[in-house]
Parts: structure tokens; sequence; C-alpha cells
């Protein structure tokens, strides 16, 4: 197992994405803590991983809030002793509505900000310290596709996985020395919850007929990659921006 008793922290990890990572991280060995600002939610993964015969950890955290993302780590370290990965998947996305930038209010867009960007910025300063005191770790953070062709409607979130992208470069020129890498992964418009919220099956349609497979994405589709930037697989590998979107960048 790739990922055998590593400690791996999946934010927004009660749904979507977030849910597909944490199931098949635990598949591979991991211990996963589900950081997620839903309660609910993140202690129904969490009873699903046990259930399943794993160790997982449901943790109430808004990231976008320093000292819950502190307490997220300790948290962690408290229960599992480490934490080895950060999976920075937690941001606004489910229930965006498409308009035009003049649109969108001043609060809106510091809202999504403050989640798609200061969230990965504040887990990442709780987690870093921990992970040098081991010598090792790994931080992985999800942008979109979008960035690389952007749609009209919604400029907020495009932005605001372009820092992602810039984030990632930056964090793993700082910390390569101390053994911590740093990647993002840039999925395609994936179905998820969100997505089939945002668009419908038209449109859904339309973008798998621009692949170069030929069929819509899929949550486990990026499963894969996930495990890869996390295991030791990848240790030589910071600073990229896996792109994971059936051949829709290039074709």
């Amino acid at each position: 197992m790739l990922l055998e008793n590593k400690v791996v922290i999946v934010t927004g990890g009660g749904q979507g994405l977030g849910r597909a990572f944490a199931l098949r991280m635990a598949a591979e060995g991991a211990k996963i803590v589900i950081a997620e600002i839903n309660a609910e939610k993140a202690e129904a993964v969490a009873e699903e991983l046990t259930g399943l015969g794993h160790k997982s950890l449901a943790l109430p955290t808004d990231v976008s809030d320093q000292d819950s993302a502190n307490a997220m780590a300790k948290a962690t370290v408290d229960a599992f002793g480490q934490v080895d990965v950060l999976v920075n998947n937690a941001a606004i996305y489910y229930g965006l509505e498409m308009k035009p930038f003049e649109e969108i209010s001043l609060q809106e867009w510091q809202r999504l900000m403050a989640v798609n960007v200061d969230g990965l910025f504040l887990c990442a300063r709780a987690v870093v310290p921990f992970m040098r005191q081991q010598g090792s770790g790994r931080i992985i953070n999800m942008t979109s596709g979008s960035f690389h062709l952007p749609v009209p409607g919604i400029s907020h979130y495009i932005t605001s996985k372009g820092a992602v992208i810039g984030f990632t470069r930056a964090l793993a020129c700082e910390l390569g020395e101390e053994g911590i890498t740093v990647n993002a992964i840039a999925p395609g418009f994936t179905m998820s919850e969100a997505s089939k919220v945002l668009a419908g099956p038209e449109l859904a349609e339309a973008i798998a007929s621009r692949q170069a497979i030929k069929r819509s994405e899929q949550p486990e589709d990026l499963v894969g990659a996930m495990v890869f930037l996390a295991s030791d697989d990848s240790a030589f590998l910071t600073g990229q921006t896996l792109t994971v979107d059936g051949g829709t960048s290039y074709h």
C-alpha cells in the first residue's frame, strides 16, 4: 500500500472530490482526517471510513479561520502523532451562480478568496511546523483546469484557482530543502455534486466532446494522481501542476 501508516488531512473531505480522495487514500493504508466545515458531513465520511476498517477522525474546520486551521493541525497530531499529507481541497464552488464579473459583489468575491486562497495559506501554515519536525511532508493543492481554459461567468473562481498555482510554485521553492513537497492537481470539468448544480447535462456533454477521452470526468478519475503525489513515488517532484482532464487542455 502506497500510503501505509501515513496521516492525511483532507480539507473539504465531507463530500465530492474530498470524499473520493479520502476513500482511496484510506484504501492505500492512510489514516484520514476529514477537515470539513459541515460537522455532520465530516462525521458521515469518517464513519464510512471506520466502517470499512480504516482509521479516521472528523474535525469541523473553517479553513478561512487561522485558529480553526491551527486547531485542525494540533488535533491531528494529538490523535495520530504526525501529519504527513495536507490535501488543500476545500473551496467555494457548490452553488456558484454564473454571472458577469460586474455583478459579483465585493462581499462575494472576498468570501470566495478567503476560502479558496486564504484557506490554503492558513492550513499550510498550520501543518508545516509539524512537517518540519519530521523532515518530510506533502502538500497537495486543488486548482482547476478552468484557469487554463477559462469560461465566462465565474471570474472570481477562476482567479482564485490561478492563485493556487502561484502559491504552489512559491511554497515549493521555500520548503524543498526541508523535505516538504508542494504540488497541485488541475481537474477538468468533473461531475461532482457542485458541477451538476452549476451546469446541466448538455454542457457536460459538450465539454466531453472536446476531450481526447470522450466521456465526462468523474471524481474517481482524480484519485490516482492524488495518491501518486501523496506517496514517496513523487518524492523528487515539487512545484508542479498535474492536469487531469481527459485531454481537454491540448485537444
